[in-house]
């Protein structure tokens, strides 16, 4: 079976976690991808918020989202895009996680702040959450480029 390139890896698990790693031939891994992204979504009642959240009821959306489940599927989505990319045909740049652990950590956060409201606006489970990666991912090749520019910096001993 034919390596994945790296786009068609990522856009897949966006579309549903695991699909990047049966791409890739990760059969044991996809599957167990699926079926976290499967308990945790029904356990958190996330399609149900989707759509109301779509739909602009954002009161009904908090209703049934249960965060004691939502909490994991941030971490779960992430690691399960990267690692679809990470083992896709092509080159890995060095450090090509810290992006996708930034998106990770700034989506939980936005989760947890959801219930509060910003500019007079309630963004709800999924808005909030959704809008805070575009800042994660920012901050985390921001972080990504100094980490490389330090770390690949020849050493100066004074002479």
């Amino acid at each position: 079976m034919n390596k994945t390139y790296k786009l068609e890896a990522i856009l897949w698990s966006i579309a549903f976690p695991g699909f990047g790693q049966l791409l890739n031939g990760h059969l044991l891994k996809g599957i167990l991808f699926i079926i976290l992204e499967f308990t945790i979504n029904v356990m958190s009642s996330f399609n149900q918020a989707i759509m109301y959240s779509f739909l602009g009821k954002i009161s009904e959306a908090y209703g049934v989202v249960n965060y004691q489940w939502l909490m994991f599927y941030p971490c779960v989505y992430m690691y399960a895009m990267y690692d679809a990319y990470k083992f896709a045909e092509g080159v890995n740049p060095r450090l090509s996680f810290v992006p996708f652990a930034f998106g990770a950590y700034f989506v939980t956060i936005g989760l947890m702040y959801s219930p509060n409201i910003f500019f007079g606006i309630s963004f709800g489970p999924i808005w909030l959450p959704m809008i805070s990666l575009i800042p994660g991912l920012g901050i985390g090749f921001i972080i990504r480029y100094l980490l490389i520019k330090i770390t690949s910096k020849p050493m100066n001993s004074g002479f």
